[in-house]
Formats: C-alpha cells, structure tokens, sequence
C-alpha cells in the first residue's frame, strides 16, 4: 500500500458536494482516504473571468501504482460529468494527483512529483 496525495477543485455547482462526492466515489473505487484538509476558495488561476474555486487535498492509501491511481482520478472526474471546454476553464471536478510515496517520474501522461 502507497500513500498518495490528492488535490481536489471545483467551481461550478454546489463545489463543497462536488468534492465530497469525489471523495466518496474514490472510496468506492478502493482508495482509503485516510484524511482531507479545510476547504478554502481561491481565485482563478490563468483564465479569470470564471467563478472562484472551492479546494482541498486528501491523503490517500492506495494499491494502485501512480499511473493506475491518475486514471482512477480522471474516471472519477468523467463519471461525475466533468466537460473540459477550455484549458484552465470551469469545472465542476477537478482531481490532481500531487505526491506518490517518494516517486519520482515524467511521462507524456503524469509528471511526479
């Protein structure tokens, strides 16, 4: 077992369900999370004329390698409808895999840490 940490956002909808519906549909999917931070909003990063953001980070225990984990993440933004209609844009999910163990990796698909 890994442990992992996991960033979390949204700024469309109801953000404080949106991330504890992630965070439950992760659960789901066998990643314990183990604990999550405070919530706090912040200001749009790179295309601003959008809402603020609700955020937080988990840390997460997991089996799942770190390629295996980022697709569990990105499935769980998709199951929750998340449409990407511009980079940086409106979201109602955004999951970010930050830290992995000590792992260090570059790949076209997930860049660490």
């Amino acid at each position: 077992m890994a442990i992992a940490y996991v960033a979390l956002g949204s700024n469309l909808g109801d953000k404080k369900k949106n991330l504890q519906r992630a965070l439950m549909l992760l659960m789901q999917q066998g990643v314990e999370v183990l604990q999550v931070s405070g919530y706090f909003a912040t200001e749009p990063y790179g295309v601003t004329d959008q809402p603020q953001f609700l955020n937080a980070v988990c840390r997460v225990r997991t089996n799942l390698e770190p390629v295996a984990l980022l697709r569990t993440l990105l499935a769980t933004e998709l199951a929750m409808g998340r449409v990407r209609l511009r980079h940086w844009g409106e979201r109602n999910i955004d999951l970010d895999l930050l830290l992995y163990e000590n792992v260090v990796m570059q790949t076209p698909e997930l860049t660490l840490p």
